[in-house]
C-alpha cells in the first residue's frame, strides 16, 4: 500500500509507524557492527540479536548468547550499549538478555564455522593437496600408529608426504618415523624435517622435534591453538603430494582449529572393534560433519589377533569397525590385526609398513586412498582408470 492510497485519519497512525521503525532498522544495522568477542563474527548475523523497539528516545534490544554463564558477557553487552547509543535518536537502552535453544545454537555454529572457513589463512598447503585427518574420540586406539605407517605407505609409492603431529601434548611421530634433528627457518616458515623412503619422502612436523621427548607441555587454550596454528601457517608445505594429521583425543580446541584453518581436510575415523570405542568414534564423526569436513572412512585397528597356530582370537570383539561404518555410510577402509611388529617397528623408528609384503593390510589401506578415497592431484580419474583396463583387457585377449 502507499501513501497516497491511506486515508487521511491514518496518516498519523501510519507516520508514527515508520518513524518508529527506522531507528530499529538503523540500529540493527549499527548492531552489525558489533562482533562476538570469540567467533569474530557479527552478533547479527549470528542470529544473537532478536526484537529491537525503539520508542521516545528508548531502546530495548534483545540479544541471546551461546550458554548461560558466558564469560564474554559482560563485553558483549558493552559493546551492544556503546552501538545502541550511538543512534542519535537513542538516548538510554535496556538489554534483555537471553540464551539461544538448541536450533539456534546449531545455525549459529553452522553460520560461524562457514565465515570461518571462507576467512581460512593462506597457507604453503597447495588448495588440491589431499589434508586427512586422523581422528577418534578417544586415546589408545593407534591413530599415531597408523598415521606413521599410512604416511610410509603412500610415500614407497612414490609420493612427498607431509606429517603434521597436532598431538601437542602427546606427541610421539618423531620416535614412530625414525625422524630427529632441529627445525630450521627458511623466509620466516619452518622446515619439515624430511626421511626419504623408496622412490618418496616424508616430511614431518612435531612438538617431539622442538621440546624433549621426557618433557610435559602444560600448555592449554590459547597456546596449544597458537602452537596448531604456526605448524600450518608458518611452515613450509610447499611440494607435499598428501599432509596427513595425526589428532590427540576428543573434539576440543585443536580439532576446532584445524577445521578453522583447513577447509578442504577429510577425516579417516580410527577405532577398535570394542562398542565404547565406536561410540566414542561416532562423536568425533560427528564433530566433522557439524565442522563440514568429509568423513572419508573407517578404520578399524587391533581387529583380532592370529596366534602362531593360525588360531584368531577376538580379543577386542569383532563387527565395531564395520558397524561403525554402515552407521556413517562411509567405507570400512581396513581391518589391522593386533601385531608385535607394529610396536616394534614403532619404538625402534622402522614402521612395520616398511617390512609388509606388498599386499600388506597398511600397503592396502594406501591403495584405497590413493584409487578412491583421495586421489592425488592429476591422478586419473575413475572413468578413464577403467577405460585403461578395458583397452588393456582387449589387448591382452587379441595377443593370445
Amino acid at each position: 500500500m502507499i501513501v497516497s492510497e491511506i486515508p487521511f485519519e491514518h496518516l498519523s497512525s501510519f507516520a508514527d509507524s515508520v518513524l518508529t521503525v527506522q531507528p530499529a532498522d538503523r540500529l540493527r544495522e549499527r548492531l552489525s557492527q558489533v562482533l562476538d568477542p570469540e567467533l569474530g563474527a557479527s552478533i547479527v548475523e549470528l542470529g544473537m540479536v532478536g526484537d529491537i523497539n525503539v520508542s521516545d528516545g528508548r531502546a530495548v534490544v534483545h540479544v541471546s548468547l551461546t550458554t548461560v554463564g558466558c564469560p564474554l558477557r559482560a563485553q558483549i553487552e558493552r559493546d551492544v550499549k556503546e552501538a545502541v547509543l550511538s543512534i542519535d535518536d537513542v538516548e538510554s537502552v535496556e538489554l534483555v538478555m537471553g540464551v539461544l535453544d538448541a536450533p539456534a545454537k546449531a545455525a549459529l555454529m553452522k553460520r560461524a564455522r562457514a565465515l570461518a572457513q571462507e576467512s581460512a589463512p593462506s597457507t604453503s598447503i597447495p588448495t588440491h593437496t589431499p589434508v586427512l585427518m586422523v581422528a577418534s574420540g578417544k586415546g589408545g586406539v593407534g591413530k599415531s600408529s597408523i598415521t606413521a605407517n599410512l604416511a610410509t605407505a603412500l610415500a614407497s609409492a612414490g609420493h612427498c608426504i607431509g606429517v603434521l603431529d597436532a598431538d601437542i601434548w602427546g606427541f610421539s611421530l618423531s620416535r614412530l618415523l625414525g625422524i630427529h634433528g632441529d627445525v630450521e627457518a627458511s623466509g620466516g616458515k619452518m622446515r619439515p624435517l624430511e626421511r626419504r623412503v623408496g622412490a618418496g619422502s616424508i616430511k614431518l612436523l612435531s612438538m617431539g622435534l622442538l621440546a624433549d621427548e621426557d618433557q610435559a607441555l602444560m600448555w592449554r587454550g590459547l597456546m596449544v591453538q597458537k602452537a596448531v596454528a604456526q605448524f600450518i601457517e608458518d611452515a613450509d608445505w610447499s611440494g607435499i603430494d598428501y599432509l596427513l594429521i595425526d589428532t590427540p583425543p576428543g573434539t576440543g580446541d585443536i580439532a576446532m582449529t584445524l577445521a578453522r584453518l583447513l577447509p578442504q581436510m577429510g577425516q579417516l575415523v580410527v577405532t577398535t572393534p570394542t562398542i565404547a570405542a565406536q561410540r566414542v568414534a561416532a562423536r568425533a564423526a560427528d564433530f566433522a560433519r557439524k565442522s563440514n569436513i568429509r568423513v572419508l572412512g573407517v578404520i578399524e585397528n587391533m581387529s583380532g589377533f592370529t596366534c602362531t597356530c593360525g588360531e584368531r582370537h577376538n580379543v577386542f570383539g569383532e563387527g565395531g569397525g564395520r558397524a561403525l561404518a554402515d552407521e556413517l555410510r562411509v567405507p570400512l577402509l581396513c581391518e589391522i590385526e593386533l601385531n608385535a611388529a607394529i610396536a616394534e617397528g614403532g619404538d625402534h623408528g622402522e614402521p612395520a609398513v616398511l617390512a609388509e609384503a606388498d599386499d600388506g593390510v597398511f600397503h592396502q589401506l594406501a591403495r584405497r586412498i590413493l584409487d578412491d578415497v583421495a586421489p592425488p592431484f592429476g591422478a586419473v580419474g575413475c572413468s578413464a582408470r577403467m577405460l585403461d583396463s578395458i583397452t588393456r583387457a582387449v589387448a591382452a585377449s587379441q595377443s593370445s
